[in-house]
């Protein structure tokens, strides 16, 4: 998909003079809200931002201050697999 947004030029220079390459880092931006919001996984930015490998794609979102969801409730399933696991 293609997405065309119009900026006036004045604003655009000085957000390309802040940032360099404005589209990539309004992809950027838009990558890091969807996975904040839990719309895009880290794998789907990696694929949205061309990021090669995993490592990149969490310290970019780390960097971002979008660190991974993990609730309480991940932990204790977490703990009960591993429990699980360590049972003979």
């Amino acid at each position: 998909m293609h997405i065309d947004i119009e900026v006036p030029e004045t604003i655009a220079q000085r957000l390309t003079e802040q940032w360099g390459d404005l589209p990539h880092k309004l992809l950027e931006i838009l990558a890091v809200e969807a996975y904040k919001n839990e719309i895009l996984t880290s794998a789907e930015v990696g694929r949205l931002l061309g990021l090669p490998s995993r490592w990149e794609v969490d310290a970019f979102l780390k960097q971002a201050e979008a660190y991974l969801h993990y609730a309480e409730a991940d932990l204790a399933q977490d703990r009960q697999t591993l429990q699980s696991l360590r049972e003979p």
